[in-house]
């Protein structure tokens, strides 16, 4: 199975406009938004766990990033609300549930060899810093290799104009993001290819999830 699999194309899409896709485990659904491969797959997708819905265990062995957007997700390890991040390496296994229920952005089998160690950032709490222009403020998540980032844009911020070497890849998880080629509300989801161009901006304010340098390459 292959979406938008083709990493030198621009994607722009809302996951509230996709259907949700039943997958192995009763009780778990995607909306798949980027996707090479079948059940085992180099995908990006949207994540809902209904009220008790387990999955079996099951291992990453290119490793899997998480960030619970609502209710509450679980595993063997632990229990996480909404805003956390978590980043499982390679080679790593668990048995995922949700008690409550919970749905998560989630991107699997992208990770390398420098992701060696488990990392969880609770963004409620963690510190927020300075950006490079005034109004921006950004949290890194990911500490090892690539990393990915939350962006909080101050209503009226404005950046500038920029390339992005690698790629960028960006989640809206509040608020209204903008460019010059348009505008994306919470849920948007937005994959730029190698050396895109543009100046984003928010007039609302919003927050993103945003990992960038990761799609020079479509081999998993």
């Amino acid at each position: 199975m292959n979406i938008n699999s083709d990493y030198s194309q621009r994607v722009v899409l809302n996951h509230h406009d996709l259907p949700w896709i039943s997958s192995p485990s009763l009780g778990v659904e995607r909306r798949m938004l980027d996707r090479m491969g079948d059940e085992i797959a180099k995908a990006t997708s949207i994540v809902r766990y209904q009220a008790g819905a387990r999955f079996a265990p099951h291992l990453h062995e290119y490793g899997e990033e998480i960030f619970v957007l609502d209710g509450v997700f679980s595993d063997e390890t632990g229990s996480y609300p909404a805003g956390t991040y978590l980043m499982n390496p390679p080679g790593s296994s668990h048995a995922p549930f949700s008690e409550e229920g919970c749905t998560l952005f989630v991107k699997l089998r992208h990770l390398g060899s420098e992701q060696m160690e488990r990392e969880i950032v609770d963004t409620h709490s963690a510190e927020w810093f300075q950006g490079m222009v005034p109004g921006l403020t950004v949290m890194p998540l990911m500490r090892q290799g690539t990393g990915s980032t939350l962006v909080r844009w101050a209503p009226q911020t404005y950046f500038n104009p920029h390339k992005h070497y690698g790629g960028e890849e960006i989640f809206v998880v509040d608020g209204v993001f903008e460019d010059e080629h348009g505008r994306y509300p919470a849920g948007s989801w937005i994959r730029s290819p190698h050396l895109s161009l543009h100046q984003p901006f928010s007039k609302e304010g919003c927050t993103i999830f945003v990992k960038t340098g990761h799609l020079l390459s479509d081999e998993s």
